[in-house]
């Protein structure tokens, strides 16, 4: 049986999609009876170890997403009662979507790191999914310069090797499906060109067929803009860090082990954002 974590999630309901035909293939969510999904569903709460062991009971393999949305203490207690779990569980096979090595600087990087080495101590045998940062994450600022004719962002001339989600469930998928050949490996998926605010800009104007120039801005203008918007205060150092990073440097390493998983060339991160704006 295959348990896919993070069913109500925008990469788990992806993953979903591509494996509902397969059999033997289960939703986990801690809100089951909210899914719209193909498969089975159970109760998968990692905010209750009480309900992980029924959870995780018949899985050989677990699609283990990040549960990333909470401070670095809540998220690595998360992931280490899942983990635990798993085991006690009898689970085969864990595959883990972490973050790519070049986002060790990011404010979100230390709980990936920690469930990897979780994840390499542990009794069951284990892939890590590097991903990039999706280039859906763009849609919402380029949406606003399709309104506005500006996108913002303190971005500076950084470059970031943007992955299509798309891309990342395709390759999830495959692996998932078929776990034993990727047994103790560690890949890095992360987009094959790298994008700037220039070239969303460019994209959105493209898009559009409206005039949209790049208005950088300052990390201070960004934490202010977040903080009047009422944004929780553990969230607010994440995407600041982000964009920080971006903007030093560290993020548009592209390359890595995308095309060679998907057999074909990655989707365009550029693609991607015009298509959501046009």
């Amino acid at each position: 049986m295959i348990l896919v974590t993070g069913a109500s999630g925008g990469l788990g309901s992806l993953v979903l999609e591509r494996l509902s035909e397969n059999e033997g293939v289960w939703a986990g969510s801690r809100t089951p009876d909210r899914l719209s999904v193909n498969v089975p569903t159970r109760l998968v709460d990692f905010d209750d170890p009480g309900s992980l062991a029924k959870g995780f009971e018949g899985a050989e393999v677990v699609l283990l997403i990040s549960a990333g949305y909470a401070e670095d203490d809540v998220v690595i207690a998360r992931h280490g009662a899942a983990i635990d779990a798993a085991e006690r569980a009898g689970v085969g096979h864990i595959v883990y979507t972490s973050l790519s090595a070049a986002g060790d600087h990011l404010a979100f990087a230390l709980p990936h790191r920690w469930t990897e080495r979780r994840l390499m101590a542990g009794r069951t045998d284990w892939t890590i999914l590097r991903n990039g940062i999706y280039a859906e994450m763009s849609i919402p600022g380029a949406a606003e310069a399709a309104a506005t004719g500006r996108f913002t962002g303190p971005l500076g001339e950084g470059r970031l090797a943007a992955v299509a989600r798309e891309d990342l469930a395709d390759v999830t998928a495959k692996i998932v499906a078929e776990p034993a050949g990727h047994r103790g490996k560690i890949y890095e998926l992360v987009g094959e060109h790298a994008i700037g605010g220039a070239d969303i800009a460019r994209a959105v104007a493209e898009a559009t067929g409206k005039d949209v120039v790049y208005e950088p801005g300052t990390l201070a203008q960004l934490r202010e803009a977040l903080t009047t918007a009422g944004v929780p205060g553990w969230q607010i150092p994440i995407v600041v860090s982000t964009y920080s990073v971006i903007a030093a440097g560290f993020m548009a390493e592209t390359g890595g082990d995308l095309a060679d998983l998907l057999g074909r060339a990655p989707r365009s991160a550029l693609d991607v954002i015009a298509a959501a704006v046009a």
